[in-house]
């Protein structure tokens, strides 16, 4: 007589649950709550530009949104600046790219190997509080080409967060997966492939979003010191000769290339981990979609129950 109560029980969250109607017009209210916070801060920013508020903090020199758009729009048509977008760009994929594949066969390899951790992870702890930017009179000295040194601080930036979460993740993995492949005749590099990488991914893909965020912020800083050509560089240029409109499309520009080049990462990330389980965190999705499963299997079995209760024994 207890499995009705347990079906009443398991049953009782789908009330929660919000009716598929509502859920159709929730993707758009997170489009326009996020719509309206941009807009909420540019009318800010134009607000204080505009009135040359002075009170503590000093907007008297700041450009508004109008001439920080129409300087925008000006650069948009000439070559100067996709010349510079397509250097950073560059400078980014290239050194972010070297980092992503050294750092990922460091850090397994010093998670794997004692012999590996033994002789590189004392050198790798040391280097690694070093700023990347700190390295731009080495990197002078060592490349014989500017360019080839504002690669070597972006691959320096992205190497040491993508080395450490992917030590971290593979040290996490639990040893039972990988003597099930041992068992059942896998070798190394079998439990390299099957094993060891894809249930480090998760914690790898966090490292490359945390690396390419800080390559930006590097390479940037580069340009400035050292650069020719480049977002940063024309940016620390619009400064010098005090262009303050041409120094805010430079901030704009770095935020854009950053956020897209972010979301790549995520998104790219998401596809390659599509075997994992997900909340339900997208616009449109029903997060009481597996609550209203189980209920239902839950709801089904206790009718099962109750059928075999009333048969005749």
């Amino acid at each position: 007589m207890s499995a009705p109560v347990a079906v009443r029980t398991a049953t009782a969250p789908t009330a929660t649950v919000p009716d598929r109607a509502g859920r159709r017009h929730r993707p758009w209210a997170r489009y326009g709550r996020r719509a309206a916070s941009v807009l909420a801060a540019l009318a800010l920013w134009q607000s204080l530009a505009q009135f040359r508020v002075n009170f503590w903090l000093r907007f008297s020199q700041f450009p508004t949104v109008t001439e920080t758009a129409r300087e925008f729009a000006q650069r948009l048509g000439g070559p100067t600046y996709w010349q510079d977008l397509t250097d950073s760009l560059t400078r980014i994929l290239g050194g972010f790219a070297l980092a992503a594949v050294l750092g990922i066969a460091l850090g397994t390899a010093v998670a794997r190997s004692p012999v590996i951790s033994d002789l590189l992870g004392p050198l790798l702890e040391v280097l690694r509080p070093i700023p990347a930017i700190a390295l731009v009179p080495v990197a002078i000295l060592l490349f014989p080409s500017n360019e080839q040194g504002i690669v070597f601080i972006t691959f320096t930036a992205a190497f040491f967060p993508v080395m450490v979460s992917t030590r971290h993740a593979v040290r996490a993995l639990t040893p039972v997966w990988e003597e099930a492949v041992r068992t059942l005749g896998g070798g190394r590099w079998r439990v390299l492939w099957s094993v060891v990488l894809p249930g480090a991914l998760p914690g790898i893909l966090g490292g490359l979003s945390v690396g390419i965020g800080v390559s930006w912020i590097c390479v940037i800083s580069a340009e400035m010191i050292s650069g020719e050509y480049g977002v940063g560089y024309r940016t620390w240029q619009d400064y010098t000769i005090v262009d303050y409109p041409g120094v805010f499309v430079g901030m704009a520009t770095i935020g854009l290339l950053g956020w897209l080049t972010s979301t790549a990462v995520e998104v790219l990330g998401r596809r390659v981990t599509r075997w994992l389980p997900r909340t339900a965190t997208r616009p449109g999705s029903d997060p009481g979609r597996r609550q209203r499963h189980a209920a239902r299997r839950t709801d089904t079995a206790g009718r099962q129950e109750r059928e075999r209760e009333r048969e005749p024994s």
